[in-house]
């Protein structure tokens, strides 16, 4: 460990768990060796030291199990490479399934570890017991088998980490306090108890102190501690003639896990209301500490534990371990840059899972810094995924309970969790649901999924088609027969407006922006490779004044992106205007009737046309409305001001009355997004994909001048596409897929669904997917693999629904 305090470092990491050890060290791969790693105690003396060093690959995402793959082979190199033992068990891990509903989580797992090559069993009963033979079979249907997964010492990987690091010339500063973190001219002053350190770079890696170092630089990170308690056994006799290690065991109905230490067993419980600590702020001199045991709030858990293990019942306990660990709103860390700050990164929030996640966590992090965006897509951690709403401890802490409580749940598509609800919602939400809307929540906004009319007003979970399938199919049918309304509220908006406006977004933006007032664009703004970044319609107001609008999930991500690459002569002002403005969706062949039913301006075709923005009065309230619709039929957007929603809304409800108008839900627009095969932000776009291969070339103009990532899509365009954006109808019986379902031509399988659905008006089950160019031909016969099952499927030439757009141009 080095003493000196260096003056200048290209990058400063606060925090030695195995985070900030496997940043430090993958920065180094990369080849940045002026990086310096600052703890205020030992490495490991946070919450990695005592960590139960679980390791598995069980996760429902491509590019998440690929990371924690990643992270498993790493464990098993570390040692080879640095010469620093790591205690790796790949010993396996088996979980137990006691109903059809988690068979089919199983099977659904399994079809993203076959398309990544984890092993990936699932097996009966009798194999799960072979296996583990210390377990009572009551009730287990099967088991999910994973014989590369296990357990590594947390300690020894961290320190493996920081010796390869060392090795390539990175400093650690061990007893070193971050008292201070400051923006200069040329960038960061990091003043710790031993001197100042000038970097170009930060990184917050300070685990559940990540809250109070992010404080230091005047942001709020959503991370809040809770007591996680594990116990370990005296010596269980039964282990003793075991041949092999046992692998790990997850009772997901029960919610703990067991595996083998030290001769006897170590058992952890995901207890009902677990227990926050330290909200206001963890002790100063809280390192290598643990908290008071809290046996009594396991007790149903751990009797569980000893009616599946009955070996467990009969052996005493050694060692109890209450061991806070830092948890975000969805369980998942914070990765990449901080919004609002330049060049400030974090990588924190692992909840239990640091030393699984952190190797291939560190890598992506350093990349991202190194090459400005992973090489895979890391949305699911982006730090941008959240916005000032989690800043709130109590919201946190109500949201990470809810995670933690869930963790063995089986967690189905299109879920929605009720937890820190309803906290924002428009003037409409409580007359919606009045009227029998079911909400989700996208950015902490209420939306309504779908109406019912019948039955309770709730979502019924299942892999297959859920209870709410009918009802939406009623609301496509109504809205492509008549009209109906959306309330999208929660649509992020932002203003961009000065005299350098026009330069700025045109230097973003990969389309040609709208040459004069009152004219629209739809564009992609993309990276330096090419990856579509944004995805956001942009509408001239006035000669230098633009309004720009974006997903809601992506309101952060996006704002920050445009922040980012603001000019510093301050000829640009970007304002977030998405609280202040509401949005409701008018979408149907009765759309132009209703709206010219409530306004005296002309919304005749000729007078009003697609992509055109009009100010006018409905009413007597003024409303900024957009010709543009996502459900492939005529359509618009009226903007409005929030204190007008429930005015405009009884407008449009009492003109559209004789047309039959309807509420319609979001899972309706999903279902009719589909059928146009209309692109959506995070499934079909992302930064891994440029606009050439997503099929959005014709939003690409090469002759405006220069953008970001125009030389990248010139190379791409000059060499030809390796893989593009295909259309594809499967024969799904009730299982529709949802995403990461394999696609197969023969036995080879060529890719993953990027987004998936029931196409209510076409009856068919649509999937997009990004394919080898050899298999987008219209035509081609494939197979999508749903639950386990191998289906039928066909490219379709897309969309499938007014391929010739006459009804979106009516």
């Amino acid at each position: 460990m080095s003493a000196t305090v260096p003056s200048e470092a290209r990058v400063v990491i606060i925090g030695g768990g195995v985070a900030g050890c496997s940043l430090l060290y993958h920065l180094t791969r990369m080849g940045w060796n002026d990086v310096v790693l600052v703890e205020k105690d030992e490495l490991t003396s946070g919450s990695t030291w005592h960590a139960a060093g679980l390791c598995t690959q069980f996760i429902p995402s491509y590019n998440l199990m690929k990371l924690l793959q990643y992270s498993l082979d790493l464990h098993g190199s570390l040692e080879a490479e640095t010469g620093r033992t790591v205690d790796f068990h790949r010993c396996g891990s088996v979980r137990l399934a006691e109903s059809q509903d988690r068979l089919d989580d199983f099977h659904y797992r399994k079809s993203i570890a076959d398309l990544l090559g984890v092993p990936f069993e699932i097996v009966s009963p009798e194999r799960a017991l072979e296996l583990f033979p210390l377990l009572d079979l009551d009730g287990v249907v099967g088991a999910a088998y994973l014989p590369t997964d296990g357990h590594v010492d947390p300690s020894d990987v961290t320190q493996a980490l920081a010796k390869g690091a060392r090795a390539r010339g990175a400093k650690i500063l061990v007893h070193t306090t971050v008292t201070a973190i400051e923006r200069s001219s040329s960038g960061w002053v990091v003043t710790t108890s031993k001197g100042e350190i000038r970097a170009e770079i930060v990184v917050n890696a300070a685990g559940q102190w990540a809250r109070q170092i992010g404080r230091m630089v005047g942001v709020e990170l959503p991370i809040v501690p809770l007591e996680h308690q594990f116990l370990v056994t005296e010596q269980v006799e039964e282990l003793s003639s075991l041949e092999l290690e046992l692998p790990v065991l997850r009772d997901a109905s029960a919610s703990f896990y067991v595996r083998e230490e030290g001769g006897g067993l170590l058992v952890g419980p995901f207890e009902r209301n677990p227990k926050p600590w330290a909200l206001e702020g963890i002790p100063e001199d809280f390192h290598s500490s643990l908290l008071p045991p809290d046996l009594d709030r396991l007790e149903s858990v751990l009797a569980a534990a000893a009616r599946r293990v009955p070996a467990f019942a009969n052996v005493g306990i050694k060692s109890i371990i209450n061991g806070p660990d830092g948890y975000t709103p969805d369980g998942k860390c914070l990765m990449g840059p901080v919004p609002g700050l330049q060049d400030f990164h974090v990588l924190a929030g692992f909840s239990i899972f640091g030393i699984v996640f952190g190797g291939g966590a560190g890598k992506y992090a350093a990349e991202w810094i190194v090459h400005g965006q992973p090489s895979d897509n890391m949305w699911e951690l982006d730090a941008r995924r959240f916005g000032d709403y989690a800043s709130s401890v109590e919201y946190v802490a109500e949201r990470a309970c809810e995670v933690y409580e869930r963790e063995y749940a089986i967690h189905y598509p299109e879920e929605e969790l009720p937890a820190g609800r309803p906290l924002k919602t428009s003037p409409l939400h409580d007359r919606l649901l009045a009227t029998g809307a079911v909400f989700g929540a996208r950015f902490a906004w209420e939306r309504p999924l779908w109406f019912c009319h019948e039955g309770p007003a709730r979502d019924e979970y299942s892999f297959h088609r859920g209870n709410w399938h009918a009802a939406v199919g009623k609301e496509c049918s109504a809205v492509r027969s008549s009209v109906g309304v959306l309330d999208q509220t929660s649509f992020a908006k932002y203003e961009v407006a000065g005299p350098g406006a026009e330069g700025f977004l045109d230097r973003l933006c990969a389309n040609a922006l709208p040459r004069s007032v009152g004219r629209m664009s739809l564009t992609q703004m993309c990276t330096p490779k090419g990856g579509i970044e944004c995805d956001v319609t942009v509408t001239r107001l006035a000669d230098e004044h633009f309004y720009v609008v974006s997903a809601a999930a992506t309101e952060c991500h996006d704002f920050e992106w445009l922040a980012r690459h603001l000019p510093q002569d301050d000829s640009v002002e970007l304002a977030n205007v998405t609280d202040r403005d509401g949005v409701l969706t008018l979408a149907g062949p009765r759309s132009r009737d209703v709206l010219q039913a409530i306004t005296d301006t002309d919304c005749s075709r000729s007078a009003f046309p697609f992509f055109r923005c009009r100010e006018l009065r409905a009413g007597t309230a003024p409303v900024r409305v957009l010709r543009v619709s996502y459900v492939g039929e005529l359509g618009y957007e009226l903007h409005h001001a929030s204190e007008h929603q429930t005015y405009l809304y009884d407008l449009l409800m009492e003109a559209g009355r004789q047309y039959g108008i309807i509420d319609f839900g979001y899972r309706a627009l999903d279902s009719m997004r589909l059928e146009k095969a209309y692109r959506l932000w995070g499934s079909d776009m992302s930064a891994d994909y440029t606009p050439l291969e997503a099929g959005m070339g014709r939003f690409v103009n090469f002759d405006k001048g220069d953008f970001i990532g125009r030389d990248a899509l010139l190379r791409q365009r000059e060499r030809g596409l390796e893989r593009g954006l295909a259309c594809i109808v499967v024969d799904a019986d009730d299982a529709d897929p949802h995403g990461y379902e394999p696609i197969l031509a023969g036995r080879e399988r060529i890719g993953y669904v990027a987004s998936g659905g029931y196409g209510h008006t076409v009856e068919k089950t649509i999937v997009l997917a990004y394919l080898p160019v050899r298999y987008l031909e219209p035509g081609t016969d494939l197979v999508v693999e749903i639950l386990g099952e191998r289906r039928a499927a066909r490219v379709v030439q897309q969309p499938l629904y007014d391929p010739d757009n006459q009804r979106l141009l009516s």
